[in-house]
């Protein structure tokens, strides 16, 4: 019996389509007009890429840029995958960041690439379009997308003095308002750099992309909250996380013991 199933799903972010797919047909040759991100979760295929013909299996990242002449075919048996599809004007402005301005396109270079961080990033960034979470998971989505562009498009690194001052601007301005909503696009602006530039800098002074080192205030945020006798619902919520859930997994990650347990130590103290 055939297998069968490419789900499109609801979204509302605009540019980006997403689907859901797990079929063992062969897919005859085609074009997309957009820029197309993916992940194989199972199985494996071979496909016609702008590079010739290649083979991708579960967990490697796929790609495909617009106009690019393609097809699947199953290896071995039915095979399922993840994609998201963005507009033009989205990955042309990555590459407009990444460059410092000096190319206002580009393609994908990578058609398959084997590499868990990358795998990772995808994930991160397919859960947030689809699920259309907070601001600070926006900010992971924008740190993601940045980075997936320029693994896959193996643009030239840019040499570059890190701009320190900039840098620490946007670092006062999560650390004293850890709790407040922001972007990869304001922080850039505060630092007066490019996003991808600004991204590179604060990763390297730091140690944490700026997604993770606001994770890391905000938790911070919240155990002083929680010292403080504030219920765990309120801590959460004060402490800019979505919800309680949210908070309890990044702290349980973070720590090693969950929010419930410090809150019990401290009320012992």
């Amino acid at each position: 019996m055939r297998q069968h199933s490419i789900e499109l799903l609801p979204i509302t972010v605009a540019g980006v389509e997403a689907i859901n797919a797990n079929s063992d047909i062969s897919f005859g040759r085609h074009t997309h007009d957009q820029f197309g991100i993916g992940l194989m979760d199972s199985g494996g295929q071979k496909s016609l890429s702008g590079r010739g013909h290649v083979e991708s299996n579960a967990g490697d990242v796929i790609a495909v840029n617009p106009g690019e002449v393609h097809d699947g075919t199953p290896l071995n048996g039915p095979r399922s995958w993840r994609m998201l599809y963005f507009d033009k004007e989205i990955i042309n402005q990555c590459f407009i960041d990444i460059s410092d301005g000096k190319y206002a396109s580009g393609e994908f270079a990578l058609p398959v690439s084997t590499n868990a961080g990358m795998a990772k990033n995808f994930n991160q960034l397919y859960q947030v379009i689809i699920s259309g979470n907070s601001d600070v998971e926006k900010l992971a989505a924008d740190e993601a997308l940045l980075v997936l562009t320029k693994a896959l498009a193996q643009m030239p690194r840019i040499q570059m003095n890190m701009p320190i001052k900039g840098v620490l601007y946007a670092k006062q301005k999560m650390d004293d308002a850890p709790e407040s909503a922001t972007s990869l696009t304001e922080l850039a602006a505060i630092a007066g750099l490019g996003q991808f530039t600004f991204l590179r800098a604060f990763a390297h002074y730091s140690g944490l992309t700026p997604h993770a080192y606001l994770m890391q205030r905000r938790l911070s945020l919240v155990r002083k909250l929680i010292r403080g006798g504030m219920n765990l619902a309120d801590a959460a919520i004060a402490g800019g996380f979505a919800d309680q859930s949210h908070m309890t997994r990044l702290f349980g990650r973070s720590y090693g013991y969950t929010p419930g347990l410090y809150a019990q130590q401290i009320s012992k103290i």
